[in-house]
């Protein structure tokens, strides 16, 4: 017997939990013809390999030790034991298996070029030399011990540490008879001050259910996708100039079930999917649904960026709502935050004891308006992490694109801070310039490998060439949002009609920018809480006014150039502000005018898809030509939108004066037709009397040879086009 006062060093550190090396003293290890195992099992009364072999406790511990020949000894071998109360237990021991991560792909992940990341770290179901299991993995460079903790091990960080893959901060072991559903977190005691650490996996495919904070071990997919016409497409999609419509969603608040609670991805692919369609929009974008511990942050206070929020099922049935979606010709699109992420202690922030996924210095690695902490992209394993969660996404799930939230907050090392709160650039600059050369390198990659995705900003400054290739010195993204023009647009709808001719130019000031860029349209959801009030609401005027208002706002959107986003609620008009903690208030449908709020909604993305005009050239300024830009008088706007010799006439009265007989401008003779217009009756507009052809006369007006005379209705727009 063994006796525990000549225990050595390494023995007491694999008792104590705080062996760097565990491999070096557990498992077999054999020297010569003689094998010598050694196993820690607490809660042990007695144990043996195999079915025959006997282990020894060294006296006073929980260790358990054999040394005989190698030959009596075969590899991968059982651990049988009783504990405590009696209780049988029966595993294959792991640390009898040999690394299995490779050389290669720990390189790839150090230098930040590991695209598919998310494969070798995290938890895998695996079978190694016939044993099935679970292999985990994690990137702690600053701990002196980590261990996977769960149900299986009473929680005891003592039971499974891992091995360290030399500098590289990589940790990994092989758990056999682990499977699909069991809870885990990583212990990681920091090898600088001792300090303990429960952390939830960064790599998790699935997360529990909050207020839980443990990772899962996810099912493999069994799902069967039915969506290779789409995908097939959509590589070749030239989505430069194809309709692009969004139905922007927070899946928790869409609508709920009869007991008020979440619907799920099913039920969304058996209820969204069907009303998409028939509202006529070519994607929905979600916001964040990778996993967040509160429902309030809608997501974007995100902890599983690997992890499907478990809040509405299972990652299979969230394959099968995207399936669904594309089987009936609806994109998707992700709401993604690489920008920031919570303090929460189970998720990213001092992930290993030190300032791992952040930046140390607050003036560096917090916003302190909205109490998150900033990713260090100086870290290649940081941007790393980053770059292959979008990949995830893409791959795993067929997500067809990503918008990127606050590109703003990430670009600026100055942003929402007084001087003396943040560290210039190396050139004295307030550009992250770490940032820049992260969101180029992404835009670039993920445009080359899925051909036809599509990558969006939310940026909301003046930073050039968002847009634009890499490769001519842009950030590479496919679009940006055109926070300006909501803004100003927004502002000058709130403006009483007969205000509106001292305002003339927030109308046409967008013009002057509107292709610098490849511009999406939002009204999103950041605009309907808050206090800012719903769309509806935002608008002047008695209740006919407000829904003409907006009837007009929405027709002058559809006819813009640029891409289209509307937030759930909006295309019919909800009258509250959003509240993410109930359902959309369905029951106003039963009223006419917001019932003619949504069938003009559907209208307008019918018009929109259906004419080439109204969208080939969204980001093109061939696109778009003014017929008068300057009746500030009146309050009124006419264009054309183009492509090729094809046309069609936009006019807008923002007064709820009709108009009769106002005559404007045509470029070529023959007969017009009113395809929409916003005061229809269908509407539940005034109707007011419009012939429904007109023909263009001899008369040249506002530089052009022809032009017609129409009566315009109030508060409206029209849209016309050529027939003969």
């Amino acid at each position: 017997m063994i006796v525990a006062k000549t225990l050595s060093d390494d023995l007491i550190k694999i008792i104590e939990a705080s062996h760097h090396d565990p491999f070096s003293i557990l498992g077999p290890h054999t020297n010569q013809e003689t094998t010598t195992v050694t196993l820690f099992l607490p809660d042990t009364s007695k144990a043996w390999l195999n079915n025959d072999i006997v282990l020894s406790r060294i006296e006073g511990t929980d260790l358990f030790q054999w040394t005989g020949n190698s030959i009596d000894l075969i590899l991968p071998y059982k651990v049988n034991r009783l504990t405590g109360s009696g209780i049988p237990i029966s595993q294959v021991d792991p640390y009898c298996f040999p690394p299995q991560l490779s050389e290669f792909d720990i390189h790839l992940f150090s230098e930040g070029k590991h695209w598919h990341a998310y494969r070798i770290l995290g938890a895998h179901q695996q079978q190694i030399d016939g044993v099935d299991g679970v292999l985990f993995a994690t990137w702690a460079p600053s701990a002196q011990r980590v261990s996977v903790v769960g149900g299986f091990n009473s929680w005891d960080g003592r039971c499974h540490p891992m091995r360290v893959r030399g500098g590289s901060g990589v940790w990994e072991l092989f758990i056999p008879g682990l499977t699909a559903g069991d809870l885990y977190k990583f212990e990681i005691k920091n090898q600088h001050d001792g300090s303990l650490h429960s952390k939830m996996d960064p790599y998790a495919q699935q997360a529990e259910l909050r207020p839980g904070t443990a990772s899962v071990v996810a099912t493999t997919s069994v799902h069967q996708w039915q969506d290779s016409d789409w995908m097939t497409k959509r590589q070749g999609t030239d989505w430069l100039h194809q309709p692009h419509s969004v139905y922007e969603v927070h899946l928790g608040s869409w609508r709920r079930n009869e007991l008020g609670a979440f619907l799920t991805y099913r039920d969304f692919a058996e209820q969204m999917v069907p009303y998409v369609k028939k509202m006529g929009f070519t994607h929905i974008e979600l916001l964040p649904i990778t996993e967040h511990p509160l429902d309030i942050s809608w997501g974007y206070q995100t902890t599983g960026y690997f992890s499907p929020t478990s809040r509405f099922g299972t990652p299979d049935e969230l394959r099968y709502f995207i399936d669904q979606c594309h089987q009936n010709n609806i994109g998707i699109i992700l709401d993604w935050v690489p920008g920031h992420f919570p303090k929460d202690a189970h998720g990213l922030a001092k992930f290993d004891g030190s300032a791992l996924y952040e930046h140390a210095d607050p003036r560096q690695g917090e916003h302190q308006d909205w109490g998150t902490l900033i990713f260090n992209y100086g870290r290649s394993e940081v941007t790393n992490f980053l770059l292959s969660s979008a990949f995830y996404w893409l791959e795993e799930f067929h997500i067809d694109g990503l918008r990127v939230d606050a590109v703003a907050s990430m670009l600026y090392l100055d942003y929402s801070r007084e001087d003396g709160q943040w560290i210039p650039n190396q050139y004295g600059g307030r550009e992250n310039l770490e940032v820049i050369d992260f969101l180029k390198q992404m835009n670039t990659v993920l445009h080359k490998e899925h051909p036809g995705c599509l990558i969006a900003a939310e940026e909301s400054t003046s930073y050039p060439m968002v847009s634009r290739p890499a490769h001519m010195g842009g950030l590479g993204f496919s679009m940006k949002w055109n926070m300006g023009w909501m803004h100003d647009i927004l502002e000058y709808m709130k403006e009483d009609a007969i205000h509106r001719r001292y305002h003339h130019d927030a109308l046409t000031f967008g013009l002057l920018y509107a292709f610098t860029e490849n511009f999406v349209l939002p009204f999103s959801h950041d605009e309907v809480v808050h206090g800012k009030k719903s769309m509806l609401n935002k608008m002047p005027g008695d209740d006919w006014q407000r829904f003409a208002n907006l009837r007009l706002l929405y027709t002058f959107m559809f006819t813009y150039p640029g891409k289209k986003l509307l937030f759930m609620g909006s295309e019919f008009a909800q009258g509250t502000e959003w509240n993410s903690e109930q359902a959309l208030d369905w029951y106003v449908l039963e009223y006419p005018l917001h019932k003619g709020m949504q069938t003009l909604v559907a209208d307008l993305n019918k018009t929109y898809t259906e004419t080439p005009a109204l969208h080939v050239h969204d980001f093109d300024p061939h696109g778009f030509e003014w017929i008068d830009c300057n009746d500030r008088e009146h309050s009124i706007l006419s264009y054309l939108r183009k492509n090729g010799n094809d046309f069609v006439i936009t006019i807008f009265n923002f007064t709820p004066v009709p108009r009769k007989n106002y005559r404007i401008g045509v470029p070529e003779a023959g007969c017009y037709e009113i395809m929409l217009n916003s005061d229809s009756e269908f509407y539940g507009g005034s109707n007011f009397e419009n012939k429904l052809e007109i023909v263009a006369e001899k008369q040249p007006w506002s530089d052009r040879p022809y032009s017609v005379s129409l009566n315009l209705p109030p508060l409206a727009g029209l849209v016309l086009r050529k027939i003969g």
